[in-house]
């Protein structure tokens, strides 16, 4: 089941969020050994992490976190404005219809043929969100080999400027733009697995 959280603080949302936030220290930090913050050595939580955030989860059956992505708008404070606007030629791209996409999360217990199919139902779920919403483009910062991935699943977009040499790796901005047409693109590449259902919170 997919959920649209943006409503934090409802109490229905606290054993997805935490589950979430869980998963997401696991991976980030434990297994890719990122420098970020750990809260009650359990939980990856940013300062983008704030009530303005919305979050795509797949959740399991016993309503416990599979997989995430997370959603800001740019008007606000965001990753590529605040850490990452280096990644950018000239201005970093904001407005009310520019989101960030951040945190793709697809721990390491699915397996690969799951976390691919996972990665597609968030995929799907934030195109037919941004349709429902009015937002028109996404932005994010990725490491080469899967902005690369990324930019080849058939949508419109491109890279903000060529990757850049940082610690753990090459990384880069990319913005993909999001219309009518962007569900039978991402179908082409077997990316897009039809219009999502999701329960809203």
């Amino acid at each position: 089941m997919i959920h649209i959280i943006e409503k934090h603080r409802e109490p229905v949302n606290c054993r997805l969020l935490e589950t979430m936030f869980a998963d997401r220290k696991r991976l980030f930090i434990d297994l890719f050994g990122w420098d970020v913050p750990i809260v009650q050595d359990r939980f990856e939580i940013d300062q983008f992490d704030t009530p303005g955030t919305i979050y795509i989860i797949s959740a399991d059956d016993g309503g416990a976190h599979e997989a995430s992505i997370r959603l800001l708008p740019t008007i606000r404070p965001h990753m590529l404005g605040d850490l990452f606007s280096h990644l950018c030629p000239g201005d970093v791209p904001t407005g009310p219809t520019i989101w960030e996409s951040t945190r793709l999360c697809l721990p390491q217990r699915h397996g690969a043929a799951r976390r691919r199919e996972l990665r597609n139902l968030l995929i799907s779920a934030m195109v037919d969100f941004a349709l429902e919403r009015g937002i028109e483009r996404y932005t994010g910062v990725l490491p080469e080999a899967f902005r690369k991935e990324v930019l080849a699943m058939g949508w419109r977009g491109e890279p903000l400027r060529p990757a850049m040499r940082m610690p753990g790796g090459s990384v880069g901005a990319f913005m993909v733009h999001i219309d009518a047409l962007t569900p039978a693109r991402l179908g082409w590449t077997g990316t897009y697995s039809g219009k999502s259902q999701w329960v809203s919170a």
